[in-house]
């Protein structure tokens, strides 16, 4: 649907967190009315309806994805299905009503467990401050092809992370720098850089607020199965630990990574 000027810029101001969904909301309120343009009446509409009714809009678990499956050339991972079984997960936890149980007073929309998933490093998503946050990953390897030294995969490197001219001739990769982007073995024209583990960097406890804090990064890259199954995990700590509906990242706070892995592990998740 078309927007106004006015409109757009209003829809600008309101938090990232909660634009897509506001989006939405207003393109309904113009659809209900008829309208053929979305206008700047139709944004304050829903802006005080979404203020004066914004329990109606918490749904226990916000999972945001990336614009990855409408063709970004940067993914690392094309797995369109994720989201959708993220989403099944999520449901299966009825965490609407669990948050009730757990929240003085009204809900909001902060107090959703919040997932987010990008398809490569760069994170348009903001896994970084979600409570769980996962990246696509395609971690390089050297193989067995002769490299051609045509330097395609150095130049590919925003990280700086791979050098030629070792003693075999090959490229060196350098994995403290290396982020599994991918780009490197999408250019390499040899075949000597190959993909080695593919699937999702995971991060755990981010986010904003008045104490904000970045996710903390787990040692493994998980494939799409290990990365639901760790959603499903996760979500039944956060049921069994969560006091008074606080954000996980507080709930790590307290408990301590070590005791999380723990019990990540016993429920079968290897990290």
């Amino acid at each position: 649907m078309k927007w106004s000027q006015d409109a757009e810029n209003a829809i600008a101001n309101v938090p990232f967190f909660v634009r897509k969904r506001v989006r939405k909301r207003v393109e309904e309120e113009a659809a209900r009315s008829g309208a053929a343009v979305v206008t700047l009446g139709h944004v304050e509409t829903c802006r005080r309806r979404f203020l004066t009714k914004m329990e109606d809009e918490v749904k226990g678990c916000r999972i945001e994805a990336c614009f990855g499956p409408s063709g970004c050339p940067n993914r690392a991972v094309a797995d369109d299905d994720l989201a959708k079984h993220l989403e099944m997960v999520a449901e299966s936890k009825n965490l609407r009503s669990f948050l009730a149980g757990r929240v003085d007073g009204a809900l909001k929309i902060h107090h959703e467990f919040q997932i987010g998933l990008a398809d490569c490093p760069n994170g348009c998503s903001r896994p970084h401050i979600a409570d769980i946050g996962l990246l696509g990953a395609c971690c390089p390897e050297v193989g067995d092809a002769d490299c051609s030294q045509c330097g395609a995969c150095v130049t590919a490197c925003r990280e700086g992370g791979i050098i030629l001219g070792n003693a075999t001739g090959g490229p060196e990769i350098d994995f403290d720098k290396c982020v599994s982007c991918g780009q490197c073995v999408k250019v390499c024209p040899s075949g000597t850089l190959r993909s080695g583990a593919i699937g999702y960097r995971v991060l755990v406890g981010g986010k904003l607020g008045r104490h904000p804090q970045l996710g903390l990064q787990l040692p493994r890259i998980l494939a799409r199965d290990e990365a639901v199954g760790f959603a499903d995990a996760v979500l039944e700590f956060y049921k069994e630990n969560n006091v008074q509906g606080e954000r996980f990242g507080e709930m790590l706070n307290r408990y301590g990574m070590e005791n999380f892995l723990s019990y990540i592990r016993k429920k079968g998740i290897l990290i």
